[in-house]
């Protein structure tokens, strides 16, 4: 198989609890890429949302779009390799979406922050593959429990599902690039190494052929 030479940026897409940033880690070990994680230790808005999600809604949005933006031009510009744990394009059409669909962000809030993410995405070079990680809400709500943020173990089944759905939809009309969907209800990539392997097998296929 020919080797890739030239940069590469991928990005890891999927739910909360998918296992994004655990194979956002793992590959930048493997392939020797540079990972950018989201930001969620340091976020000043996510406990406060997860306690009222209509106050904090808009807050935390602008917050996420900011801090992707900066990290995808960053991405873009850098010389090396790169792997992100979610992509800005999940903020808008994912999480932002939801919340105005179920009214924690009004009409005003989401046309504003709709507005500013198309002015973004006109600056914005697509990653050279999107890794989607589907996952059930079973799966989600697992490993939601495994990791132990105290944040998230307040977030419903019905919220999961619901953003499974927005995923579902986005990842049925992605055409920004070349698109490698895992299903990971039935791998461990994290313990089982031959489930790493086979994820890096179909990684490096993805990028050769891509």
């Amino acid at each position: 198989m020919a080797h890739r030479t030239e940069k590469s940026f991928v990005a890891v897409a999927g739910n909360i609890g998918s296992g994004k940033s655990s194979l956002t880690t793992m590959l930048s070990n493997k392939f020797g890429w540079k990972p950018y994680f989201e930001s969620v230790e340091d976020n000043p808005y996510l406990a406060d949302f997860y306690a009222d999600m209509k106050r904090w809604s808009f807050h935390l949005q602008i917050y996420f779009l900011s801090h992707r933006f900066t990290s995808h031009k960053q991405i873009v510009e850098s010389p090396e390799s790169v792997i992100q744990d979610r992509s800005i394009y999940e903020d808008a059409e994912i999480f932002a979406r939801n919340l105005h669909e179920i009214g924690n962000m009004d009409d005003r809030d989401y046309n504003n922050y709709v507005a500013l993410y198309r002015v973004m995405m006109e600056y914005l070079q697509p990653p050279d593959l999107m890794i989607y990680l589907r996952a059930n809400v079973d799966t989600l709500k697992t490993q939601i429990a495994r990791r132990g943020r105290s944040f998230e173990q307040s977030i419903s089944r019905e919220y999961l599902e619901q953003l499974n759905r927005h995923y579902e939809s986005w990842i049925s009309d992605y055409t920004l690039g070349p698109l490698l969907v895992i299903e990971s209800d039935t791998l461990d990539f994290v313990h089982d190494e031959n489930d790493f392997a086979h994820v890096e097998e179909l990684v490096r296929n993805n990028l050769t052929t891509g």
